[in-house]
């Protein structure tokens, strides 16, 4: 009769400690360590005595719930005349998951639920941001069920998701608490599609109401901003040509910031003006296009540059590509030249790119396209009215205006 033992993995390395076992007229006496690397589990059983005949099969099982949440369990033949060091390896990717036992009992780790999620989300090819969103606020979801002595699916109900998004609005703002919400809900909408759970499971998210977030206007940035950032890119030097095309660049596709970024030159056609985003958001391909001012800027950027050893459109004075935290820093750097009151983030330009084709009579089925959303829903965050377009409708509209009073 094999040993179950169980652990949690919740650090790099430490002890695993069991007071003797005895079972059919044996003893064990098991002292372990374990080590966490590269997703390998090296379980080390540094003294082992058994007291009785002949070979003992000793079955060690594992819980690993940090950094990633796994089970696995290894049989280690033993020979009680034997007291040297053994190891049992376990390799992450080989997780068994759930049994048809646990299935037929209604029973789901919900450790290894999340994990099994995360997984597929990677073999979904979604992005590491969305991975790592996901990652973030499950494990936080995770670590406030085994608060509550919870580590099985079934034993979620409404009630428990309400009192978590509660508890997790104590120490975050209203964002966070949708963002944890739609983390959670995704997650039970996964378990219910793949069928994990009996089919007379009840799937606690659908009686929770989404928190509310409220709706706030926010400004793009101001057409007159651009042009006083754009006034600080006079010079002839290699960063104020890069910048200027950026600034124009940003303005007339309306491309995220990651999306600038990973703009090879290849996907330019100056002739054309046709940008060919090949890294866009849930990575779908899309085009967009500029016009002959940002091709003008582009131009003047790429002789300054001269420099083909990368593949990279936009790069740093080192040949690199430029990344996110270079951009940020780059608006930030002309801001202040500018003597702007406020920095303008690279979403801010997206927003303003959205509103001015709006402005302009643009198809919104066009621009729905150009921006590279899945519905037209989404495109209407970035259609919210300003304080201008409200004022300019009531000026035009206007009852008392609009009448002859004499």
């Amino acid at each position: 009769m094999p040993i179950n033992y169980m652990t949690d993995c919740s650090c790099a390395q430490t002890t695993i400690r069991q007071a003797p076992t005895s079972f059919q007229g044996r003893i064990l006496d098991l002292s372990a360590t374990y080590q966490f690397r590269q997703q390998r589990l090296l379980i080390t059983l540094l003294r082992l005595k058994c007291v009785g005949r002949g070979p003992t099969p000793i079955s060690v099982s594992v819980s690993c719930t940090y950094p990633l949440a796994w089970q696995g369990t290894q049989v280690i033949p033993f020979n009680y005349k034997t007291t040297s060091m053994t190891n049992a390896s376990f390799i992450i990717s080989s997780s068994p998951g759930q049994t048809a036992l646990d299935f037929m009992e209604g029973k789901q780790n919900l450790a290894i639920a999340i994990n099994s999620f995360l997984i597929d989300c990677k073999a979904r090819h979604l992005s590491l941001c969305t991975v790592k969103f996901y990652r973030e606020y499950l494990s936080s979801f995770m670590r406030y069920a085994e608060s509550c002595a919870i580590s099985n699916i079934e034993e979620i109900d409404p009630d428990f998701l309400r009192s978590y998004i509660l508890a997790f609005g104590d120490q975050h703002n209203e964002g966070g608490v949708h963002a944890t919400f739609r983390s959670v809900r995704t997650f039970f909408h996964w378990i219910e599609k793949e069928e994990l759970m009996p089919n007379d499971w009840k799937n606690p998210i659908k009686k929770v109401k989404a928190p509310h977030l409220p709706k706030h206007i926010i400004e793009p940035v101001q057409l007159e901003d651009v042009n006083s950032l754009i006034r600080t890119c006079k010079g002839d030097s290699f960063f104020d040509k890069r910048d200027k095309a950026i600034i124009f660049f940003l303005l007339d596709t309306g491309a995220r910031a990651k999306e600038l970024c990973n703009i090879d030159l290849q996907d330019v056609e100056l002739s054309s003006g046709q940008v060919t985003i090949r890294h866009g958001k849930g990575r779908e391909p899309r085009y967009v296009f500029i016009n002959r001012t940002t091709i003008k800027a582009l131009r003047g950027y790429l002789r300054v540059r001269a420099d083909l050893k990368t593949e990279s459109l936009f790069v740093s004075k080192t040949m690199e590509r430029l990344t996110y935290t270079g951009l940020r820093q780059l608006l930030q750097r002309r801001a202040e030249l500018a003597g702007l009151r406020e920095i303008p983030s690279p979403h801010d330009f997206r927003r303003q790119f959205a509103l001015s084709m709006l402005r302009n009579k643009v198809n919104i089925f066009s621009l729905q396209r150009l921006m590279g959303h899945k519905d037209i829903t989404i495109l209407q965050r970035y259609l919210a009215q300003t304080t201008e377009d409200i004022s300019l409708a009531h000026a035009q509209g206007s009852p008392v205006e609009n009448y002859d009073w004499s």
